[in-house]
């Protein structure tokens, strides 16, 4: 049998006995569905973030900078840039500075001037880069575009220390975060929507939610129509052509009814983690659960068949002891359309452990018994 601890145990059986409560309550609840604004579900198609990066030197390390090629050769470019003169680029030697990697992430509708924050991470053998200072660099759009400049000291957010032979590290310090230490060179055009109407793109695709959605944006603001699972296409009215934001508000404080998600089973193996969607059904099944432990137990003794004196030797013995104990077997049926209730007083009355319980729902599923999907995380 596969091994757990009490602690798990307890939190999945809590957690059955919780989801057999909520099943058990819900059928008396009111026959309406939680309401959703579609600024919490949706975004419109093409107002995203963009990504940035770039390459640059971080400065004033304590000697755990990198002895890479490339950094040297960096270093003497960045000293030739600046009239400093170098009689060979080997006089370049110190680990006081290290070749990074720039990273950043520009929201929406940033304006020139506005600060990013970014990331630095080591390229090379950097071993730190703790109290660096990263000069200013170009971050680059992917067509290749400088749209920001990065430069300030750097925030590892922890230490590491190495002394003769021993380490003590309390964050990872190949990596850290400068607060505002970009600042934006020129915007990113965002367009919302086109010269008729926008796209709303929903968070997860479900036809239902995308009709729904389509239905109360004509009802409560202005025609709409779902072209897929996914996209509702919204047109601008007359008055809205020239002011989209005004019609963005009132688009995405518009509420609709949330749908059901498809029924599922979400197991997380590592964690023992077990979570069962209320609408998971269960066709006619029988589940035998039992279990048996194998023991083995070895005792060391020593024999000594005769004296030394008349060329006795001494042998090690190993007597092994193997018991074998068989668990008594449980059986529950389950009658068809089982609902979630059902399903976990069955668990519970065979009183499985996590480990257990894992193995008897992919079982059902692959039995065709569970009709939900199993996602394994």
């Amino acid at each position: 049998m596969c091994g757990f601890n009490a602690k798990s145990k307890k939190t999945i059986a809590l957690g059955l006995i919780v989801t057999g409560l909520l099943a058990s309550v819900l059928p008396g609840l009111p026959a309406h569905a939680a309401t959703l604004r579609i600024k919490d579900i949706a975004h419109v198609k093409g107002v995203r973030n963009n990504q940035l990066v770039g390459y640059g030197l971080v400065v004033g390390l304590s000697k755990t900078g990198d002895k890479s090629r490339s950094t040297q050769t960096s270093t003497a470019n960045l000293i030739n840039n600046f009239n400093g003169r170098l009689n060979n680029d080997n006089d370049i030697r110190s680990t006081n500075t290290a070749a990074v990697i720039i990273t950043a992430i520009v929201p929406p509708f940033a304006k020139e001037g506005d600060p990013l924050d970014v990331m630095v991470s080591s390229m090379a053998d950097a071993s730190s880069l703790e109290g660096g200072v990263l000069v200013n660099s170009e971050l680059r759009a992917p067509n290749g575009e400088v749209v920001a400049l990065a430069q300030g000291p750097l925030s590892t957010g922890g230490t590491s220390v190495d002394a003769s032979g021993s380490s003590k590290r309390t964050a990872i310090t190949t990596s850290a975060r400068i607060p505002n230490g970009a600042i934006m060179e020129r915007e990113i055009h965002t367009q919302i929507g086109d010269e008729y109407g926008m796209d709303l793109v929903l968070g997860r695709t479900d036809f239902t939610l995308a009709s729904r959605v389509a239905e109360s944006i004509t009802k409560n603001v202005a025609p709409a129509r779902a072209i897929d699972g996914s996209t509702v296409r919204v047109l601008f009215p007359d008055q809205f052509i020239d002011n989209r934001v005004a019609f963005l508000s009132k688009v995405e404080n518009v509420t609709v009814n949330a749908t059901e998600e498809v029924a599922k089973v979400v197991i997380n193996e590592r964690t023992g983690t077990i979570v069962i969607g209320s609408n998971v059904k269960l066709l006619p099944a029988a589940v035998a659960h039992g279990g048996i432990t194998v023991s083995v137990e070895t005792a060391n003794t020593v024999s000594q068949p005769g004296s030394f004196t008349q060329g006795g030797q001494t042998v090690g013995v190993s007597n092994s002891k193997i018991s074998i104990d068989k668990a008594a077997g449980s059986l529950v049926k389950l009658g068809a359309n089982a609902t979630l209730q059902d399903l976990v007083a069955a668990l519970n009355a065979l009183g499985v452990t996590p480990s257990d319980l894992i193995s008897v729902l992919q079982a059902l599923k692959a039995a065709g018994s569970l009709e939900a999907t199993l996602e394994i995380i």
